[in-house]
């Protein structure tokens, strides 16, 4: 059934009667409600519509604070064409705030299948090459050709290193600054730099295909960007429907690769291991705080100091 507003405030509480309210602040008041138990498992929430009358505020408002809850697995089946409802099950404890940070491969995975639901998704990326996001994207693309899920807009933008400048990491351990930059490996055209110049192409042109794919297969919106930074990013971060904002740190270690067939002691981080960290809109002050910061870092670099990327030898 659909729970009308003359019966969703919580017992002992007022009515709503703000005048403006801020689409954390309708978060924080259907959440509430929701584990005071006067939204049960299973039930319908108000329409958009209602909801936007009884807070007197615009949809969009409303459509944000109900992302909110659908990203700490309060709410299921958020779109725009019905009700969203109360989640049957409670939030795993290994999802929610101040649970224990994992590597990224496993949190990923997760975040970017949940992401997936929504009918509207964007994902921004900022990372060394994008293999963990490419990696990440089988499962909701699995489901969409499955028939499980079908968003009607996928919008995905990635900030890599530019193939111009003379990376930080991976780079050859004997390069040093008192290495000649003419004979160290790391700097531009060297082999360590050539051999991570191809994974970075490889892994882009394969999320791209994936993604691009999707407008023939299902009739799906999709878009798909990169820009290049002059930088070497030092941290790795994934920023979903505006709502979640996932951190991790390059943590390099030496290692030997074998490139052009010849083992090189490289210093480098394992993208796909590292401890990511991640931050809730609507889970508290600094959570919220930080994905509103992450979103303003990114868009400052995409609007700025990026340039054109393409992903070619």
């Amino acid at each position: 059934m659909v729970v009308s507003a003359e019966h969703a405030a919580v017992e002992g509480r007022p009515e709503p009667q703000r005048t403006q309210w801020t689409y954390r602040e309708l978060a924080d008041e259907l959440r509430a409600r929701i584990r005071s138990g006067q939204l049960r498992p299973g039930q319908r929430m108000p329409t958009q519509a209602q909801l936007a009358d009884e807070f007197r505020v615009e949809r969009s408002a409303v459509r944000q604070a109900l992302r909110i809850l659908q990203s700490e697995q309060l709410l299921a089946n958020v779109s725009k064409g019905s009700p969203a409802t109360v989640a049957e099950d409670p939030r795993p404890a290994s999802s929610g705030p101040g649970a224990l940070p994992q590597p990224t491969m496993v949190t990923l995975s997760q975040k970017v299948a949940a992401a997936f639901r929504q009918q509207d998704v964007e994902i921004d990326a900022l990372c060394l090459t994008s293999v963990s996001l490419t990696l990440a994207m089988g499962e909701p693309l699995r489901l969409i050709h499955a028939g499980r899920m079908k968003p009607a807009k996928v919008r995905v933008r990635v900030l890599l290193p530019s193939r111009d400048i003379d990376l930080a990491f991976p780079r050859p351990a004997e390069s040093t600054l008192e290495t000649d930059a003419g004979k160290a490996g790391g700097v531009v055209g060297g082999p360590v730099q050539r051999n991570w110049l191809a994974q970075r192409n490889a892994q882009g042109q394969v999320l791209r295909h994936n993604l691009l794919a999707l407008r023939a297969t299902h009739g799906i919106d999709v878009h798909v960007e990169f820009r290049a930074l002059p930088f070497t990013p030092p941290v790795k971060l994934y920023l979903l429907n505006n709502t979640e904002a996932l951190f991790a740190y390059y943590t390099l270690s030496l290692r030997g690769e074998q490139i052009d067939h010849e083992r090189v002691d490289v210093y480098d981080a394992q993208g796909l291991r590292q401890m990511l960290f991640a931050f809730e809109q609507g889970a508290g002050l600094r959570d919220t705080t930080f994905v509103e910061q992450s979103h303003l870092w990114f868009n400052s670099l995409w609007n700025t100091i990026s340039s054109d990327l393409t992903l070619s030898s």
